[in-house]
């Protein structure tokens, strides 16, 4: 018999509870601040009602360094563009080599191309600072923008955190994206400086890059020198590629032991991030060095319970921002942990003899791998001893209940699972694990500190036992600063203020239990989420109806009760066209070359006539809540439709199961 929504799978025993962080900042706060709190939800409500004096806590708990200091806390408590700790500056590199144990371990990684490798914190840091060197001397300067084109290396992490001791501003792809996903977001910010691989594998099959990275140089006419790492080949054919150093070279004729750190503003640009919408280009997200590092601390320290001891590992890549948390791992003074290649090869459980082999104490994955593991009779604890473990963590989609439980049933019985939801938006999430709260099935623990979550209704009213959209009350250091590009922040409003003025929306699906435990379902808009990379769905049509066949085109993600994402593709053809096996490869190639292949739909169905709305618009969402089980009447506003006569045939495909 499956087990129950909301079933108790785990408590914490009261030596895990004391020996947590989350323990010693209450102990903290008790003994500095006077301010005694008797369990997490009194704690969390404290955060979110007194916010200057919650983060001004986070500042003082972890000694943040900065010269000068600050002036003021928050200018204003409204949530869009409030400007944090004012007068300050500082750098997120500097914080990273903080808890730095020259001899020990910082990084463990490994890929279907290299070895398991490690990295000394003291090679770490040499790395970096000949990076910053060779940056400094190609003429990169605080506020310039570095691109990356790198899968889940330690070159990635390395060439990061140069530019952030030097006031760069960072911004990464994924090698799997194609060069027209990869133009249409490093085009909009005007890089001066490319790093790139010349290719990757993945699934056992060789992809080379070197004809993606000439298009992505000839696309972006501001980029004044290419770095070529080579990965795939130790001699890449990079010869038709213009301004190009080698990385080895790179490093080698700026060798350096000594790195310097530029101070900037808390509100400095660190890195920028992309988040896509249903039009136009993808979103470049600005956010701060100042605002990411208070919020990686708290999210990391308190609610992942990071500690130096710790081995850190998220299965991502440098196109997700799991990929930006993970490497704030080494604020913590954590050993991260890096993979890159498939997840399920050669076998399904790759993942888990690769957490034994590292001695991973904290596991990050999506719920699809969790869930593939289930349905396919994976038993980890079975094959691995997997004794270090300490933590299981999922995002990227909501994980079921029979997900939660076949953790405990089949990876580890004494595990925290702290599953958790949030957004690239603010790179973080704001429901997360508690290591004070027990684990239920298909739960999420708790709403983060700082982090003012509601479940709302249509017309603004909180709801509990519910789902709402998930909204934002209060602001957090890490919204962005703006979107880069954006005249007079019309987008930046537009994304997450149109429906609540005032009041961040964030277009998840969202329900807030009496006992303050969470559950996601989903996203409330039409931007389609594929193990946690977000695209836009005209980044799809792009793809799709480049194809000569195809006239038009609408696709929908499907969040399946059995925590199954299922995401078909609906295609109207030019006519005497026919819906043939050969199309539906070019149309899923088209795709996966110049989108990625996550978002390779499941199935793609011919269809007469897309739905629209009067003036045009791809009636996305609609057709989503039809195809998920919401009567017609609830899903549709026939009136705003142009075409009404086209939604029998999602009736009837809904219908058909």
């Amino acid at each position: 018999m499956a087990v129950k929504e909301g079933s108790l799978l785990w408590e914490p025993s009261q030596a895990f509870i004391q020996q947590s962080n989350l323990a010693d900042y209450m102990n903290w706060l008790k003994k500095e601040k006077g301010l005694a709190f008797n369990d997490y939800q009194t704690l969390w409500e404290w955060s979110v009602n007194n916010v200057e004096d919650f983060w001004e806590t986070q500042w003082e708990y972890f000694d943040i360094q900065a010269n000068p200091s600050y002036k003021r806390i928050l200018e204003s408590d409204g949530v869009p563009f409030a400007k944090w700790f004012e007068g300050a500056k500082l750098n997120y590199a500097e914080h990273a080599f903080r808890h730095a144990r020259p001899d020990e371990t910082a990084i463990i990684s490994k890929s279907e191309i290299r070895p398991t490798e490690k990295m000394t914190w003291q090679t770490l840091y040499e790395q970096v600072a000949s990076f910053a060197a060779g940056l400094k001397a190609e003429g990169i300067k605080p506020g310039d923008r570095v691109v990356a084109y790198l899968p889940n290396i330690p070159e990635a992490t390395i060439a990061f955190l140069a530019c952030a001791s030097i006031g760069a501003v960072w911004s990464s792809a994924s090698p799997d994206f194609g060069s027209r996903t990869v133009v249409d977001r490093f085009q909009q910010i005007e890089p001066k400086l490319l790093i790139a691989v010349d290719g990757y594998r993945y699934n056992g099959k060789d992809h080379d890059r070197i004809n993606a990275v000439r298009e992505i140089q000839e696309a972006i006419p501001t980029l004044e020198k290419t770095v070529v790492l080579p990965y795939l080949s130790a001699q890449p054919k990079d010869d038709e590629l213009t301004n190009v150093e080698r990385w080895a070279a790179f490093i080698e004729n700026n060798r350096s032991t000594s790195l310097e750190y530029t101070y900037v503003s808390f509100d400095h640009p660190l890195w920028i991030l992309y988040s896509s919408g249903t039009t136009g280009l993808p979103k470049a997200i600005v956010q701060g060095q100042g605002g990411i590092l208070l919020e990686h601390l708290k999210k990391l320290a308190f609610h992942t319970d990071l500690k130096p001891e710790d081995n850190f590992f998220w299965f991502t890549t440098t196109g997700w921002m799991m990929w930006n948390v993970v490497v704030s791992g080494l604020l913590t003074g954590s050993t991260i942990v890096l993979y890159d290649g498939s997840p399920t090869y050669p076998q399904i459980d790759t993942l888990w003899q690769f957490a034994d082999e590292t001695e991973t104490t904290v596991f990050g994955t999506s719920a699809s791998y969790l869930m593939a593991n289930k349905n396919n009779d994976i038993v980890p604890g079975d094959t691995y001893k997997l004794d270090h473990l300490k933590s299981i963590a999922s995002t990227g989609s909501p994980l079921p209940p029979e997900g939660s439980e076949w953790i405990y049933e089949n990876v580890k019985k004494d595990v925290w699972l702290a599953s958790v939801s949030g957004g690239t938006d603010l790179c973080s999430a704001f429901v997360s694990g508690s290591p004070l709260l027990p684990v239920h099935a298909g739960e999420i623990q708790c709403r983060a500190l700082g982090a003012d979550v509601q479940a709302y209704t249509e017309d603004a009213q909180p709801v509990f036992d519910q789902v709402g959209e998930l909204v934002l009350l209060k602001p957090m250091p890490s919204m962005p600063i703006y979107f880069w590009g954006d005249k007079n922040n019309e987008r930046y409003y537009d994304s997450y203020f149109a429906d609540f003025p005032g009041i961040w929306r964030h277009g998840d699906w969202i329900k807030i239990t009496s006992r303050g435990s969470c559950q996601i379902y989903g996203r409330s808009d039409s931007t389609i989420n594929r193990g946690g990379i977000r695209m836009g769905t005209s980044e799809i049509y792009s793809a799709v109806e480049d194809v000569d066949a195809v006239e038009s085109s609408l696709v929908v993600d499907i969040n399946d009760p059995n925590g199954k994402d299922y995401m078909p593709l609906f295609v109207v053809l030019k006519a005497d066209e026919e819906l043939t096996e050969k199309l539906e490869k070019e149309i899923k190639q088209n795709i996966r070359e110049h989108c990625s292949p996550r978002h390779v739909p499941n199935d793609i169905f011919k269809i007469d006539e897309v739905p629209t709305t009067l003036n045009g618009k791809k009636m996305e969402v609609p057709i989503k809540k039809i195809l998920m089980g919401t009567p017609i009447e609830k899903a549709v506003n026939m009136g705003s439709m142009k075409n009404p006569a086209t939604l029998d045939y999602f009736i009837d495909f809904a219908k058909q199961g």
